[in-house]
């Protein structure tokens, strides 16, 4: 008798339910990220099958279904490598929970989880110049509450290295502006860090949480109250970049967001010569591997590194073949 795979439908609410978010404690972001992708994976299937997502059945997601899904998502919705293979995550955290779950369904959740990763390009990190960010933070008319609010954002940004969801977030009370000034952010993975300021710093956020008032509450709200979205934080930026752009043309040629004003802080504390360990806890990066992506942006670094490398005076004599199969390997 052939045993019948069991409805997608359970399992999938249990995976969410009770896997991460009871057994794993995963964030709200991890948890609307797999959400994401298993609602794309689910009107795919009904576009591509016929079936309702309520009556799919666990064998409905065997790996070549799930191939092209992902191909549908680089052909048709246009995603990148990345996009592509954050979903497969999705994807592979769903049958690593089947797997202990339905162990007989264990050959199909081994498929899934033989599919590999695309390997991807990774470009160089930009950032700005000290010159361009000091254009970038006078930017705002500190006249006015909003400008003040912009610039208290724009200098903690990039003091920080925060990212943009831990300061659309930021409460007053994380802020500590005595005497060893520092902010308290709660990051990536549940992880919580204490960041220096500057006297510069903490001198303008005293300046503005005066300005805000003794009610406490996010230290950067909105006009209206509420906390700024990660779209409201991209426009304070991109409103400043719009006005150092006539100061700097050079920024016309570079795209500026959030993520790039935290590259940016990273690639100052390297070029001042601060330790990559030191970084890697300044920004809240899970381990140092992610921090050397700024080692290799920086070509001062490497050029300083050439310089203490004397170049050789002995001349190398050209390589010559001594046998014809050798020969017509090295004219390839």
């Amino acid at each position: 008798m052939i045993a019948i795979a069991p409805l997608l439908g359970p399992l999938l609410q249990a995976f969410f339910a009770e896997h991460l978010l009871t057994h794993k404690e995963a964030s709200p972001q991890t948890v609307a990220a797999y959400r994401d992708a298993f609602r794309l994976l689910l009107v795919f299937l009904r576009e591509t099958t016929g079936t309702e997502p309520a009556a799919l059945r666990l064998s409905d997601l065997d790996a070549p279904h799930i191939l092209a899904f992902l191909d549908h998502l680089e052909t048709r919705r246009k995603n990148g490598a990345r996009s592509r293979n954050a979903r497969l995550a999705a994807m592979r955290s769903f049958f690593r929970f089947v797997t202990m779950r339905e162990p007989s369904s264990l050959a199909l959740a081994s498929r899934v989880l033989a599919i590999p990763v695309k390997r991807c390009e990774r470009p160089l990190v930009g950032y700005l110049t000290r010159p361009e960010v000091d254009a970038l933070l006078t930017s705002p008319d500190r006249t006015t509450w909003a400008g003040c609010r912009d610039h208290a954002l724009l200098l903690t940004l990039y003091n920080t290295g925060a990212r943009v969801s831990e300061i659309a977030r930021l409460q007053r009370a994380q802020i500590d502006s005595g005497p060893s000034a520092c902010v308290h952010l709660h990051g990536k993975g549940r992880k919580h860090r204490s960041v220096p300021l500057w006297p510069k710093t903490a001198q303008v956020l005293r300046a503005w949480l005066r300005q805000l008032g003794d009610e406490q509450g996010l230290a950067f709200p909105s006009a209206r109250g509420q906390p700024m979205t990660r779209d409201g934080v991209a426009y304070v930026l991109e409103r400043a970049v719009k006005i150092a752009r006539e100061h700097f043309p050079t920024l016309l040629r570079k795209r500026v967001s959030p993520h790039v004003l935290r590259h940016t802080t990273a690639m100052h504390l390297l070029q001042a010569g601060v330790d990559l360990s030191v970084i890697a806890l300044w920004l809240g990066h899970e381990t140092i591997e992610t921090t050397h992506g700024y080692l290799e942006a920086d070509l001062a670094t490497k050029e300083r590194a050439l310089g203490k490398l004397a170049p050789t005076t002995t001349t190398v004599p050209r390589f010559r073949p001594d046998d014809a199969l050798l020969g017509f390997l090295a004219n390839l």
